[in-house]
């Protein structure tokens, strides 16, 4: 592809508006409870534990309830998911990550809007999705209609 002049103008209002991203309050949030969560060594422990029984979860489940352990490992990938779950890091992060990919998929809209009506954004999220005939990464390779 040759870079027009168009094309590099294009390009640099996109990177204009990935910096205002980064410098957005909803960005910086994002960043400080990623570190808070990062630095926390109950938090971490909490983290490795559920990851831990997540491994065993996923064993138990090619087996199904023939597994020995099925219900002791199931019992306790529950427990362990909703102490995680409960983590005050863990759920400001999850809190924040959820705004900031409102903002990308909010973002992501207007950029595809102003477009076409008609163009497809696959935001994943139904609230911007409701416009298009695809539901945002369908996966089924075009069978929705969305190619």
């Amino acid at each position: 592809m040759l870079a027009t002049i168009e094309s590099v103008e294009l390009l640099e209002k996109a990177e204009l508006i990935g910096e205002c991203i980064i410098a957005s309050d909803i960005a910086e949030k994002y960043r400080f409870f990623y570190h808070k969560l990062q630095n926390d060594v109950d938090t971490r422990k909490k983290i490795a534990a559920f990851a831990k029984m997540k491994d065993l979860y996923d064993d138990v489940q090619r087996f199904g309830r023939y597994h020995p352990d099925y219900k002791q490992i199931m019992t306790e990938t529950r427990v362990l998911k909703r102490e995680m779950d409960l983590d005050e890091n863990v759920a400001n992060f999850r809190r924040v990550e959820n705004e900031l990919q409102s903002l990308l998929d909010e973002v992501s809209v207007l950029i595809g809007r102003s477009v076409s009506t008609n163009v497809k954004v696959p935001t994943g999220n139904p609230f911007f999705d409701s416009g298009s005939s695809c539901s945002g990464g369908c996966g089924s390779g075009g069978g929705c209609g969305c190619s």
